[in-house]
């Protein structure tokens, strides 16, 4: 599908600062019904069949790990089908997250998401992050 208009551009960027904000920060599961496709890709969560539940699932296991979380939209850039963000999250450690238990650190990490829309909702995700940095924060403090 091709997308010429700065209308759809930005109809497009708007289901990706929704998608941030009803999925990954408040986690809301009618935010993934509503805002994922029912085949839903994820590209860089791990092992995860495609799907709205098995994204639940990710959201719920990962909100386990943290809290407070805050994400920050440095930057919103959309061509074609898909959406870039880039973003910083901070969060505090208060679970098992990223297989090491709770230290209530606070953590602030720089992000990239790509998201592909299709008829107004995520059908793809791929996402980058420093994960050494992340693992350096979330380490015990001396």
């Amino acid at each position: 599908m091709s997308i010429d208009t700065t209308t759809d551009l930005e109809a497009n960027k708007r289901v990706a600062r929704e998608f941030i904000d009803q999925v990954f920060v408040h986690q809301e599961p009618a935010g993934v019904d509503r805002l994922a496709t029912e085949d839903f890709t994820p590209h860089t969560f791990g092992s995860m069949p495609p799907g709205r539940e098995p994204l639940k699932q990710a959201m719920s296991r990962a909100g386990a790990g943290v809290s407070e979380a805050e994400f920050t939209i440095e930057d919103v850039i959309a061509e074609g089908d898909k959406v870039a963000v880039r973003l910083t999250t901070t969060a505090r450690h208060t679970g098992a997250f990223m297989g090491m238990p709770p230290t209530g650190n606070r953590y602030s990490i720089s992000e990239i998401h790509i998201f592909r829309i299709r008829d107004g909702q995520v059908s793809e995700h791929w996402h980058e992050f420093d994960k050494a940095s992340l693992m350096a924060q979330l380490k015990p403090k001396d």
